[in-house]
């Protein structure tokens, strides 16, 4: 559970809605994980300086109470991060994800030796600047020139502007093949893969059916002392379970190491429960 944040803070949950502080500034969004009924709708939900309204059509749009900044900073430890309400509900950040952050960070912090890091699906960077803050030479991967951008100005907010990060705006699935013809190797592997998805030459991704034997071509990727590979999941009805068998498949029956896999959770303020935020894994070499 990710519970070490300072700039951010679930405050509460209800009717398909959470109400959530980013630094100074609340905002209520949609989430489809909240079946329960909302307890009090009281001044702070009505408040809320942005709410994001779902359309039944699909989408939806953002009404604000008050004219808000382009975009703001939050901080967790040393990584700052660009804030910024979009057209499809999401903020930039991911803030569960601190849970996997402290953690990689621990691990490559604890290795000793050089790490190569290759983070995939990268988003914003928060993978990617936690790797780097720790000490560890990252290649940072996405499809989206935006998230590639954003995530370059969260490592210059972070410090991090002159650190050992390429940033590779690119199909992942042809990168990680042309990686394979290169003979680059990493050791470790991040990834948060699409539920469903679409490549540049119409290639269809669905989860169910591509995730492992992408899995499996990351092994050819892998370096021969290897450190970690973490996957998260978004999609619903993939279990931990799931994830700890074809992480079994693709990387301990080989590699050995220890398998971990799990929910990632936000704490909620007002009533003490969690909210679910999606799935991981991770497998890790024990040398």
């Amino acid at each position: 559970m990710a519970k070490d944040w300072q700039d951010y803070e679930l405050i509460d949950t209800g009717g398909g809605e959470k109400l959530e502080r980013w630094g100074d500034i609340v905002l209520r969004r949609p989430d489809p994980q909240i079946i329960w009924p909302l307890q009090a709708e009281t001044g702070m939900w009505r408040q809320a300086d942005g709410h994001y309204h779902r359309s039944s059509s699909g989408g939806g749009n953002w009404t604000f109470k008050r004219t808000l900044p382009e975009r703001w900073q939050i901080s967790y430890g040393p990584l700052k991060f660009h804030i910024k309400p979009t057209n499809f509900k999401h903020t930039g950040l991911f803030p569960e994800q601190a849970f996997n952050w402290s953690w990689m960070m621990d691990k490559i912090r604890g290795a000793g030796r050089p790490i190569r890091v290759l983070n995939l699906f990268a988003y914003t960077g928060g993978a990617t600047l936690a790797s780097a803050a720790a000490g560890a030479e990252v290649c940072h991967v996405d499809a989206a020139k935006g998230m590639v951008q954003w995530a370059k100005e969260n490592a210059q907010l972070s410090g991090l502007g002159e650190a050992p990060i390429r940033y590779i705006t690119d199909d992942v699935f042809k990168f990680v093949e042309r990686e394979q013809r290169r003979g680059r190797q990493y050791e470790a592997i991040i990834m948060d893969p699409p539920s469903y998805g679409r490549g540049p030459g119409g290639e269809v991704w669905k989860l169910e059916e591509s995730l492992y034997p992408f899995l499996e071509s990351c092994t050819s990727i892998l370096s021969d002392r290897p450190l970690f590979v973490l996957v998260n999941s978004y999609t619903t009805g993939i279990s931990p379970t799931v994830l700890n068998n074809l992480l079994h498949m693709a990387f301990r029956r080989k590699h050995g190491g220890s398998l971990n896999c799990g929910e990632i959770g936000l704490p909620i303020t007002n009533s003490g429960m969690v909210l679910p935020c999606g799935i991981f894994g991770r497998w890790e070499s024990n040398a």
